[in-house]
């Protein structure tokens, strides 16, 4: 794994903490999208294993607000994945020279959000994607999830406040760009990405989910097969909604497998 670097978006002043995997190998490339509130350095070994077990190369980054990535200097506003998708993730990719290399994309919770949108925004860019802990609509457990994560940062000597500050050079950049576009009164009932990815998604895709997910219920998942019909499902057993940690060989060895047939 090489060492972390800065990459900035041409055109603006916006810098992005980036990491390589596996860089030398001429192999087909693993985008890794994190999730809400994560960072390149919280997704800890998991990309170098599956990059590994996948015989492919990788990148690994923070999104602005996240990491060591620039802050936020604004709200998100409610379509900020959307937005994302369209606009930084291409800027991104294309400032990596990625622009004719077709991509796979694995995405966890927000980041899988992000990877289906880009898939369907920008169909030939992409071979293939994983979607684990997806989000396309709000559920009442997804604003019972963050109205609980907001009491724990928000209490005095956070232990979440303090988990974060070690992944964050700007905590409550991360932390409540995520909790508060997610709680914005009118959030819950008009956030919804299915007319986005209906008729739109073509890449292959593997849909993961943990049966005890805090934020969403396995309808998320179910979800993307109605529109999406080869859309292969992994649910999983004593799994909350992060999968690279509570199984994170289950995860490595669907998605290596999954990957391994496109070739």
């Amino acid at each position: 794994m090489s060492d972390p670097f800065l990459q900035t978006l041409p055109g603006t002043a916006i810098q992005i903490e980036a990491q390589w995997i596996n860089e030398e190998r001429q192999r087909p490339l693993i985008v890794f999208l994190h999730e809400g509130l994560g960072s390149l350095s919280q997704w800890k070994d998991f990309p170098q294993r599956l990059c590994d077990a996948a015989n492919c190369r990788g990148l690994v980054f923070s999104r602005p607000g996240y990491g060591k990535s620039s802050p936020r200097t604004e709200p998100w506003p409610q379509d900020y994945l959307q937005e994302q998708a369209r606009h930084l993730l291409p800027a991104f990719f294309d400032s990596l020279g990625l622009q004719d290399e077709p991509l796979l994309l694995f995405g966890h919770s927000d980041g899988a959000s992000l990877a289906l949108l880009f898939a369907a925004y920008f169909p030939q860019r992409i071979r293939a994607l994983v979607a684990m802990a997806p989000h396309l609509f709000v559920e009442p457990i997804t604003i019972i999830g963050l109205r609980a994560a907001k009491q724990a940062y928000e209490q005095e000597r956070s232990p979440l406040r303090a988990a974060l500050a070690r992944h964050h050079r700007d905590t409550d950049s991360a932390f409540y760009g995520w909790n508060d576009a997610w709680l914005r009164p009118g959030f819950e009932g008009q956030w919804n990405i299915e007319s986005d990815l209906r008729d739109h998604l073509a890449c292959p895709v593997l849909a993961i989910q943990g049966v005890d997910d805090e934020y969403a219920t396995l309808e998320q998942i179910h979800a993307i097969q109605r529109m999406h019909s080869t859309t292969r499902l992994l649910a999983l057993e004593q799994c909350r909604h992060s999968p690279q940690r509570d199984q994170p060989e289950r995860v490595i060895a669907s998605t290596a497998a999954f990957f391994s047939e496109l070739r």
